[in-house]
């Protein structure tokens, strides 16, 4: 008889409504792909809290196994990189979104997708960071390639009690940069400085609309809530500043005017950290072994066992998770 593992299963019935079910399956049931991973280790991100909820249309094959991100061991391959044992890490892809993703015992994806666990990280810390994390470093990369350096003024962080946030206040300010954090949460200021925020904002002075033009506050951010909060970044970035957009938290939309861009040089950096190329990730995950504080991680982060992730899922959309979730696919 063949082995089954556990996996969260997303479907949806004739009338579209949405159904979330744990499922029993085996390797016969998994899709196409050249290499099937022994799940050790995930987390729950936005775009996962997403999937589960179907408060956004982020599932796009049905059914699905959600979950974007794993770290694990290489159970079969066919791939000419990666061997039975490999450690190996996998962001993005469209798993969980068009490729069932993290949230079972077993996965099987193309090889190409992966990249090799650091050995400096175990499978538990690397989903401390997850997509999330190595969103973030993307973040911290862009602006370095656009010229921006700690010298140049302080960075300003959004969401930044989120994953995102977290992780990119953490680096920021391990690289010397005077980081300013917004929060819809100031009661967790303490921690925010914990992480190397050196001045927290509340969240309510950048997510009203306002002028094209404000005040020049800082030279480069890291900005995952897009919106109205993205266009009053902008529009206080400093002269010849930049800031990286990669996320959507308070909607799809940017309300702004070319001003930030025409009179003050501003430069509005794009982030995907879903089909970025395989060098970029590379690059990210030794930067993050690099540049964050594993101190600071463990204290970001927290870990769950599979059974919670629905309920985290459905408590990250609603603003009570705090920093990183790991889910200990053996717990």
């Amino acid at each position: 008889m063949a082995q089954t593992f556990k996996a969260i299963l997303v479907s949806r019935d004739d009338d579209k409504n949405q159904h979330v079910d744990i499922a029993e399956l085996t390797d016969a049931e998994l899709m196409e792909g050249d290499v099937t991973v022994a799940v050790e280790a995930t987390t729950v991100n936005y775009k996962d809290g997403l999937a589960i909820t179907g408060k956004s249309p982020v599932v796009r094959r049905w059914p699905m196994i959600p979950g974007i991100d794993f770290a694990g061991t290489v159970a079969a391959s066919e791939h000419p990189d990666w061997k039975e044992g490999d450690k190996v890490i996998l962001n993005g892809w469209g798993v969980g979104e068009t490729h069932y993703g993290a949230y079972a015992g077993r996965a099987r994806v193309k090889g190409d997708w992966l990249i090799a666990l650091p050995e400096a990280l175990t499978p538990q810390q690397a989903m401390a960071i997850g997509t999330a994390g190595y969103t973030a470093m993307l973040s911290v990369l862009a602006l370095e390639r656009a010229g921006i350096t700690p010298e140049r003024g302080p960075a300003i962080v959004t969401g930044a009690n989120g994953g995102v946030g977290t992780v990119a206040i953490s680096v920021l300010s391990k690289l010397g940069y005077q980081v300013i954090a917004s929060t819809g949460r100031t009661s967790e200021s303490a921690f925010l400085t914990s992480l190397g925020a050196s001045e927290i904002i509340d969240r309510a002075e950048l997510s009203e609309p306002g002028r094209p033009l404000g005040k020049e506050r800082w030279a480069s951010g890291v900005d995952s809530v897009g919106s109205v909060t993205l266009a009053n970044v902008l529009a206080q970035t400093m002269q010849g500043g930049a800031i990286a957009a990669c996320g959507l938290a308070q909607g799809m939309d940017l309300p702004t005017t070319v001003a930030p861009f025409i009179l003050r040089g501003v430069s509005l950096l794009g982030i995907d950290s879903v089909m970025a190329p395989k060098a970029l990730r590379e690059r990210a995950w030794a930067r993050l072994v690099e540049d964050l504080d594993m101190d600071k991680l463990e204290a970001l982060s927290r870990t769950i066992g599979f059974d919670e992730i629905i309920d985290t899922a459905h408590a990250i959309l609603e603003g009570k998770v705090r920093g990183r979730v790991v889910v200990d696919m053996a717990g």
